[in-house]
């Protein structure tokens, strides 16, 4: 990519997106190419293909799907099945069709088996069942990864993926109905201390492991895999480290000052039990996290008071 180049950033205001053009113009890309879906509903093919007619992007980032966390998948499964498939098809065939030198799909981790062997290598995909809280958004999400693949496979079009563990960082989901676990602490801990709360409650056991990476790291790695990587198999992005739910909810209690107890819900769901990336892959290529997570959660923690509303 030359910095002039035309780049179509999709999803350029969600956690992902943004973080992306942040990090292009901090490289100096000026051609950025930004439409939200007031301009473009990605979800439909009529305006999909008339934006790609008219633009022409040379590049694509496409980071646009809608996403959340266990109680959003698991009350509006056919929301998220249709408009991520719906992102996907439109976008990839679109961006074929009117010559796109190179697109990068971003999947999630969350799409391998739940109970797959750790740490979770590329090749472990489709080898298992899915986990049923989010199988809606996985099976959308595994079929994005099969286009790109096949249409690199039939077409030669150069379209890769990534597999991201689990994001945050700013411009994140804070909403309690439809955010993932570190959003949705952050607000509880924050709304819990100023309003003198004795307790939080956190839901399932606390046990399940997960790994967690800052968005903003995320958003070098797609710069990185744009520039050095076009194997048809997709990539594992993470940070090589893990947590538990429990030790996750007492270092954002202590970032957030917060002094009253923690009440872990058994009755609530875990999600599946672990889930750790092996990046063995992207590091041969060169390409390590810089942002460990308590500066990560720090740093998240307080653009949320300052910018949440």
């Amino acid at each position: 990519m030359e910095k002039s180049s035309k780049i179509f950033v999709a999803g350029h205001r969600g956690l992902v997106g943004s973080a992306i053009v942040r990090r292009l113009q901090k490289e100096g890309y000026t051609n950025l190419v930004l439409k939200g879906r007031e301009e473009v509903d990605l979800t439909r093919q009529e305006e999909v293909e008339r934006f790609f007619e008219k633009e022409r992007p040379e590049y694509v980032f496409l980071a646009a799907a809608k996403v959340g966390g266990i109680h959003a998948n698991r009350t509006y499964p056919a929301e998220f099945i249709y408009q991520n498939l719906m992102i996907e098809c439109n976008v990839i065939h679109s961006a074929y069709k009117y010559g796109v030198k190179k697109l990068l799909f971003l999947g999630s981790s969350c799409i391998y088996p739940r109970e797959c062997p750790q740490p979770m290598k590329e090749e472990y995909l489709l080898s298992g069942y899915l986990e049923p809280t989010n199988e809606a958004y996985a099976v959308a999400k595994i079929a994005g990864l099969k286009l790109c693949q096949y249409y690199k496979r039939q077409y030669g079009a150069n379209f890769i993926s990534c597999m991201p563990t689990n994001l945050y960082g700013p411009n994140d989901n804070f909403d309690l109905h439809t955010s993932h676990v570190i959003p949705a602490l952050i607000r509880k801990f924050h709304e819990a201390k100023i309003n003198n709360k004795p307790y939080v409650e956190v839901w399932g056991t606390g046990k399940s492991l997960r790994e967690f990476l800052h968005v903003d790291d995320l958003a070098d790695a797609c710069l990185f895999l744009m520039k050095n990587y076009d194997d048809e198999i997709w990539i594992n992005v993470g940070s090589g480290e893990e947590v538990s739910i429990a030790e996750l909810a007492n270092m954002i209690k202590e970032i957030a000052g917060y002094k009253g107890e923690i009440l872990f819900n058994p009755d609530m769901p875990d999600g599946t039990p672990r889930k750790l990336l092996d990046i063995s892959r992207l590091k041969s290529l060169g390409w390590e996290r810089k942002i460990s997570l308590y500066d990560g959660l720090m740093s998240t923690y307080e653009w949320y008071v300052e910018n949440y509303r």
